[in-house]
């Protein structure tokens, strides 16, 4: 099975957006994700896709749809996350969203690269709360953001292994 990691940003209360947008401007974290992603499978839902509004360069983009009809160029589509892992043939990928992918992700994820902002935005959409029974910190690098005014870190999580 490939390797998958989430990627995600969530600010104080694990708010991740609002009217499908980012609720913040963190150029920091483009950056990071950028780097953590390139050159790298990338797995997002429909939504998720159309806040981008392009398909990411140097980035095999796959979005998850129910809506076998819908296409965009530079894009494959699946209509499942299992669906999604099984395109890669075992080529390690990112997780990148929605709500709805990063839950049922979070089963079947060996790795989180998480930005957390210690700031509260107003947000309509969540990122599933991590459980420490099944996700270990295995590093942080804390960083302040002079544009926003806040800090912020980012932080690595392994999956814990067996009982």
């Amino acid at each position: 099975m490939a390797r998958l990691a989430l990627v995600v940003a969530v600010d104080a209360q694990n708010g991740i957006g609002v009217d499908n947008q980012l609720p913040w401007h963190l150029p920091e974290d483009l950056a990071h994700f950028k780097r953590v992603t390139l050159g790298k499978p990338i797995i997002m839902g429909r939504k998720t896709f159309d806040s981008i509004g392009r398909p990411l360069p140097k980035r095999r983009n796959i979005v998850i749809t129910r809506n076998s009809a819908w296409r965009h160029e530079g894009v494959e589509t699946a209509p499942s996350l299992e669906a999604a892992v099984a395109l890669l043939g075992g080529e390690p990928a990112s997780i990148i969203g929605g709500a709805q992918v990063f839950r049922e992700a979070m089963d079947v994820a060996d790795e989180m690269i998480v930005t957390h902002i210690a700031h509260s935005f107003r947000c309509d959409t969540f990122f599933p709360a991590i459980d420490p029974a099944a996700w270990v910190e295995t590093a942080r690098e804390t960083h302040h953001s002079d544009a926003g005014g806040y800090d912020y870190a980012f932080v690595t999580y392994a999956r814990r292994e067996g009982p």
